[in-house]
């Protein structure tokens, strides 16, 4: 077996697309005003005593380097029925928040209704890691009662919803 050596960036990318992942949008308040960012590298389950969680986030990022500041934010896993609203924060020139139905905490973690699973957060750690840095972030709380559990899934450059079991 000959494997390809090209692993240039945009090979890269096409390689890494054919693993399927959950999508989270991560936000927190600024000033009063919503700000967010969506990373389909989120992971959960790296840590649970303590519990923690991770994205990689570019090193170009402008929202980031904002977000990073907050006390606390929230990380909403996408649900299946949010494709829209993942399009619309990780856009660069439109209200990022407009029309959607978000809540907050009184620490200022920024929720998106809906999702799949809520989790609130603080940065626990940042490494370089090429052109992006790996972010560990803390859980201090959780929901994910009354949510639809399935989430919305990035593969193939492309937004996915699993199938829904069926009945024996």
């Amino acid at each position: 077996m000959v494997l390809d050596v090209n692993v240039e960036p945009n090979v890269l990318r096409q390689a890494f697309g054919r693993f399927p992942s959950g999508i989270a949008a991560l936000c927190s308040r600024v000033d009063g005003v919503p700000e967010g960012i969506v990373a389909s590298s989120f992971t959960v389950g790296v840590s649970l005593d303590p519990p923690l969680v991770m994205f990689a986030i570019q090193n170009e990022s402008r929202t980031w380097p904002v977000l990073r500041k907050q006390p606390r934010i929230g990380v909403s896993v996408l649900a299946s029925g949010q494709k829209d609203a993942c399009l619309q924060i990780a856009s660069k020139s439109a209200d990022r928040f407009a029309a959607l139905d978000i809540d907050c905490t009184s620490a200022g973690a920024v929720f998106l209704s809906d999702a799949a699973l809520w989790l609130d957060c603080s940065v626990e750690a940042e490494y370089p890691a090429g052109d992006h840095q790996v972010v560990l972030l803390r859980v201090h709380g959780l929901q994910f009662e009354n949510m639809d559990p399935a989430p919305l899934v990035f593969h193939a450059s492309g937004f996915h919803r699993l199938p829904e079991p069926s009945l024996v």
